[in-house]
């Protein structure tokens, strides 16, 4: 899920200079968001916020890798710790694309955890000629990047929005390195399909993609009109905006059943459901906290948190957002045992 509304989540590391270069460049792609640097750091405790140093916030010290063969294929972490939570962003999301990232970084840093952000070939713009399965194969990618260069002994994967279907996807692969995820955080997993179905032409779209697909053409491009925001291909605009589509797995409308199926794997791993009560990308006639309950029961039980009046990306709660994480990870995180000795 877009937080803007249109119609629509092996190098050795290298430490970034502390003079200023391209990567201080990087700006997230959209308008009014904090330009990325890794010049500074911030040094109040999670508790009290992060302190703006020298006037200037969203600044994180850190390693840029490399952990796939893509240019794309990069990497921010924060803290030098065998232990990661992998920050999974969602629709247009790239680096620093919450405001509780900052704040979470120290947090975690104070109990030796270090922070990933991850770029997938569906960060940025890419998200509408890449699909779950592009990003579960990339997300396997840097979780054996982290096992064979860091030596992880486990991570925990915190998913925003659409990002949160991707960590469904990724732990119904059972992809090998997938054994190494200790915990699993869904952070707004709420429904691209219910969201794009309020806006106007969705149905046509619609409509016009699955014919693309019956002709054999889901990985061409759709009219520019069915995301202005990115190309998109017909198999994306499906998989987003159709019942049942592959990134339809958080919906009200689904059925306990359905929601079983598609999200009952993940009773295998610790899960939390952190959802967003004041989300505004869950149309008004949704009951959110009897959606929230039935995605947790489906999940076998995940651990609910609630936050009131939290918006989509939860930048008005920040604070209440990493307290909860944190609790997981400090609860969940822990005790684990290594699969592979």
């Amino acid at each position: 899920m877009n937080p803007n509304p249109v119609a629509s989540a092996s190098s050795t590391p290298t430490s970034v200079s502390s003079s200023s270069s391209w990567f201080s460049g990087l700006v997230r792609m959209r308008s009014g968001k904090p330009t990325v640097s890794a010049n500074n750091t911030s040094s109040s405790s999670a508790g009290e916020g992060p302190a703006p140093l020298g006037g200037r916030r969203n600044q994180l010290h850190g390693v840029l890798f490399k952990y796939g063969p893509k240019s794309v294929q990069v990497a921010f972490k924060t803290g030098d710790f065998r232990q990661q939570v992998i920050f999974i962003g969602g629709l247009t999301d790239g680096l620093l694309a919450t405001e509780y990232l900052e704040p979470l970084s120290i947090a975690l840093e104070n109990e030796k955890w270090s922070l990933v952000q991850p770029l997938l070939s569906s960060s940025y713009i890419g998200y509408g000629t890449s699909s779950l399965k592009q990003d579960s194969l990339e997300l396997d990618q840097l979780i054996s990047y982290l096992i064979n260069k860091e030596n992880s002994e486990g991570v925990v994967l915190l998913g925003h929005s659409t990002g949160c279907q991707d960590i469904v996807h990724y732990m119904r692969s059972n992809s090998a390195c997938s054994r190494a995820v200790r915990g699993a955080i869904l952070q707004a997993p709420v429904s691209d399909r219910e969201y794009r179905a309020t806006l106007p032409g969705t149905a046509a779209m619609i409509d016009l993609a699955s014919s693309m697909i019956n002709d054999g053409r889901g990985m061409d491009l759709m009219p520019r009109d069915a995301d202005p925001e990115a190309p998109i291909t017909a198999y994306r605009y499906h998989s987003l905006c159709a019942y049942m589509g592959d990134d339809d797995m958080f919906s009200s409308d689904l059925t306990d059943d359905q929601l079983r199926l598609r999200l009952g794997h993940m009773s295998n791993t610790p899960c939390q459901v952190v959802f967003s009560m004041a989300d505004e990308y869950v149309p008004d006639y949704v009951d959110k906290k009897a959606l929230v309950e039935r995605l947790c029961k489906a999940m076998g039980g995940a651990e609910k948190v609630e936050i009131e009046y939290g918006n989509h990306s939860l930048s008005n709660r920040a604070q209440e957002a990493v307290r909860a994480i944190m609790d997981f990870v400090k609860r969940e995180g822990q005790d684990w045992d290594d699969p592979w000795s």
